[in-house]
């Protein structure tokens, strides 16, 4: 745009200097007719007087010698001459030296013209360039896009994946904590029996200890029973204990 403003101002002075030109040419005319007119008047000036002294020879012929007249008017003809050509050719020189220095700044502002045209079209290539590679970082920008865009789909996928996975590993470490306990109350339900049995079992050799193996024999029907009511409640308490963990 500033290259253009600067080409549309240069046309003003190119056509302000064509209007110079011509103002100028129409001047140098009027001269050579101004030229031509005063060397009609002279000419017809030098006819006349040329008459009136054919017509005053004979009045003259007498008198005492004057003035040459022809020479006088040679010499004013010769002087306007001189006057008329020095300003021609000083019109003629300024013309010339107008003309060589609008010539000049014409072939100056058309090199700058040529110049600027010729930037003007670096210009649009580099601007071609540009949007040619802009285009291409447009669709390499789509392409990484669409690239993001599915490998977020895809971690999307996998993560729920691992998540559904997690969900069931944490349900079955759930079931085997539930496990444990059981077992550990099973176990401690059991150590509990034995503690109880081996309980009865001291209580047991206490007593062979302190009546001795005769009365056992005697009353061994006597400890038959109890033996057997014994284990009869061992077997209870661990029915009940048993029972009681498998509620719990």
């Amino acid at each position: 745009m500033s290259v253009e403003g600067d080409i549309h101002g240069l046309r003003k002075v190119l056509d302000e200097l064509t209007l110079t030109r011509s103002d100028l040419e129409l001047q140098i005319e009027n001269l050579k007719e101004e030229l031509a007119y005063l060397k009609k008047n002279h000419e017809e000036e030098m006819s006349e007087k040329g008459q009136q002294m054919k017509g005053t020879v004979n009045v003259e012929m007498d008198a005492a010698p004057g003035t040459d007249l022809t020479k006088t008017l040679t010499e004013m003809r010769d002087q306007y001459e001189y006057i008329a050509e020095r300003n021609r050719k000083d019109a003629e020189a300024w013309f010339l030296t107008q003309s060589e220095a609008l010539h000049k700044e014409v072939v100056t502002n058309t090199e700058q013209v040529q110049s600027t045209k010729t930037e003007i079209t670096e210009l649009r290539r580099t601007l071609q360039g540009l949007e040619i590679e802009l285009q291409s970082q447009h669709s390499m920008k789509a392409g990484m896009e669409a690239s993001i865009a599915e490998t977020e789909g895809r971690y999307a996928t996998q993560l729920h994946h691992i998540q559904k996975v997690i969900g069931s590993m944490e349900a079955q470490l759930g079931d085997l904590r539930s496990d444990q306990e059981h077992q550990n109350m099973e176990y401690k339900a059991l150590l509990n029996i034995k503690a109880h049995l081996e309980a009865e079992i001291a209580t047991y050799r206490k007593l062979l200890d302190e009546h001795g193996i005769g009365e056992v024999h005697k009353e061994s029907a006597g400890s038959t029973t109890t033996t057997t009511t014994t284990t009869t409640k061992v077997h209870a308490v661990v029915k009940e204990e048993s029972s009681s963990s498998v509620k719990k």
